[in-house]
């Protein structure tokens, strides 16, 4: 332990705390401790974090929901930010939104303001800032689709820039952010449009129930591991698919989900994680899995689908040692 360090972070982030152990703040609930480790409420106090690390020369990650996220056992030896600015408004056709407010909530406030084209996003976990970050999509739209722009800090430079939608670098389940780890999302302006509200209910709680019951949801898990291998080309039909219990999703061509299960990896097991039976493209912590036979899992999905199909598996999933 160096208390020089100690000292200093201490002086610079009043309410820092030390050794958090960071499998309560993922949805995969793996991950050691974090040696430092800061709730930010604020904005301001995110920014705050940001630059006491990069001038203590400390590795510094930011996280918000914890979703698509492997932490390494042995934990992080830096500062963890976890990002909980939740301040949010509606005003006209937008929502203007902090990068720590849950996306359930913002979906949710939206549609009970008579705003629709979030629908999509129903059932899925984590925070604004990380569905702006990683592009979060399902169905037939994704968060290109409904930001407008996007307030950033540039750790790099110490300023606070505004990212139209043209910038954002928006791809399959990647955006400029997640591209530069300096641009860090601070807020997200989103532009939706009037609608039914009670029809944007019922489409929402269509998605949901269908996530319960394609979903191992029973247990932690990081959600999809893996991009769908045929979806870097994204579907440009915006029309709700027609019936969920078709199970199809509008991205064309293989699941990688399906390509797992065809190479008979459906309910294989390493220590006390497993790939799920239910759906093929989650692992599974059945309690006390470690990252490391979430790894070794990992690998033997890339390898016995690459031998099978000839198809290289991409992970979704970020990596924290």
């Amino acid at each position: 332990m160096n208390t020089e360090i100690d000292n200093k972070i201490r002086e610079k982030l009043p309410g820092v705390e030390y050794q958090v152990l960071l499998e309560n703040h993922t949805t995969f609930r793996i991950g050691g401790p974090a040696r430092f480790f800061l709730a930010a409420n604020t904005k301001e106090k995110v920014i705050q974090g940001v630059k006491a690390a990069v001038e203590l020369g400390i590795p510094f990650y930011l996280i918000g929901g914890g979703s698509k996220l492997l932490i390494s056992d042995k934990g992080f030896n830096g500062l963890i930010i976890k990002v909980k600015n939740a301040e949010f408004e509606i005003k006209d056709d937008y929502a203007v939104s902090g990068a720590g407010l849950s996306l359930d909530k913002l979906i949710k406030e939206s549609n009970e303001a008579g705003l629709t084209g979030l629908e999509w996003a129903a059932g899925i976990p984590g925070t604004v800032g990380g569905a702006v970050r990683g592009n979060a999509g399902a169905w037939y739209g994704s968060m290109k689709d409904v930001v407008e722009e996007v307030e950033a800090f540039d750790s790099e430079t110490g300023k606070i820039r505004n990212i139209s939608k043209a910038n954002c670098d928006f791809s399959y389940r990647s955006s400029v952010f997640k591209k530069n780890a300096n641009l860090i999302v601070l807020s997200c302006k989103i532009r939706l449009k009037k609608g039914d509200k009670k029809k944007g209910a019922e489409e929402m709680a269509e998605y949901v129930d269908y996530r319960r019951k394609k979903h191992p949801l029973e247990f932690p898990s990081a959600g999809s591991i893996f991009k769908n291998p045929s979806s870097e080309k994204e579907s440009t039909d915006k029309e709700k698919p027609e019936g969920l219990a078709r199970g199809r999703p509008m991205a064309e061509g293989l699941p990688a989900g399906r390509l797992i299960a065809e190479s008979g990896l459906a309910g294989r097991r390493i220590g006390n994680v497993k790939i799920s039976e239910r759906h093929s493209n989650f692992i599974v912590n059945l309690g006390g899995g470690k990252a490391e036979e979430v790894k070794e899992l990992i690998a033997l999905a890339k390898q016995e689908v690459k031998e099978k199909f000839g198809i290289n598996l991409e992970e979704e999933l970020q990596y924290l040692e």
